[in-house]
């Protein structure tokens, strides 16, 4: 799945400052992170949702592993982010913990769903509840929803005009046993907020109260 991959190129609290390799999730990382990072390897996830490793931050802390997804319909993308996990073993203050998890979602949108007054608080609303759905404990969310539009002249003027809608986040996961917090539960909430932002019905009869995005734009070619 490399879709996703160069449309992530504008900066995400830092998600792009990125380096090759996996060396963060080595074998000379703390255990709790390295336990972090086999559950997000492992994880079954819906099957719209292609997710892959991505080179990972390298400045937000001392630990970070990374993930691209798209969410695929054919040949065709209905939309794409970016998941980073980070850990800290000292702490943070602003986290109040020694992990956190960093997003960044995108779509395409029908211009008249863009002009919506309260997409931004639906959207936010998404995330939160896709993470109350499964039960998951989290502390400390912060992030923006912002809504984009393009609209094209001279040469490109037979192009229709374009709206976007992007959620950027970032939570702290309440950790577990041996301090290590459930990440293929967050991960799949984060798919679910990802195929939910696509416009996908919801997964199954546990996701019923899952309100999908009417009106988005069409897929878009990969």
């Amino acid at each position: 799945m490399a879709a996703a991959q160069g449309r992530l190129s504008d900066g995400a609290d830092g998600m792009d400052d990125t380096k090759e390799g996996d060396r963060n999730a080595s074998s000379t990382a703390p255990p709790a992170f390295r336990a972090a990072v086999d559950a997000l390897r492992t994880a079954r996830l819906r099957p719209q949702v292609e997710v892959e490793p991505t080179p990972a931050p390298q400045r937000l802390a001392p630990f970070a592993y990374a993930l691209e997804a798209a969410v695929v319909d054919g040949d065709q993308d209905l939309a794409d982010g970016r998941l980073v996990l980070l850990h800290d073993p000292a702490g943070h203050d602003a986290w109040r913990g020694t992990f956190r998890l960093v997003t960044l979602v995108r779509a395409e949108l029908e211009p008249e769903m863009a002009a919506d007054p309260l997409l931004p608080d639906v959207c936010w609303s998404w995330l939160t509840g896709a993470l109350q759905a499964r039960g998951l404990s989290y502390g400390e969310p912060s992030g923006t929803v912002t809504r984009a539009s393009s609209h094209y002249f001279g040469g490109l003027s037979e192009r229709p005009a374009a709206s976007q809608i992007e959620i950027r986040a970032s939570w702290t996961p309440r950790e577990g046993l041996g301090g290590v917090p459930d990440t293929a539960a967050h991960l799949a909430s984060w798919c679910d907020l990802l195929a939910q932002v696509a416009g996908l019905p919801p997964a199954g009869p546990g996701d019923a109260s899952v309100v999908t995005l009417p009106q988005r734009r069409g897929p878009q070619s990969r």
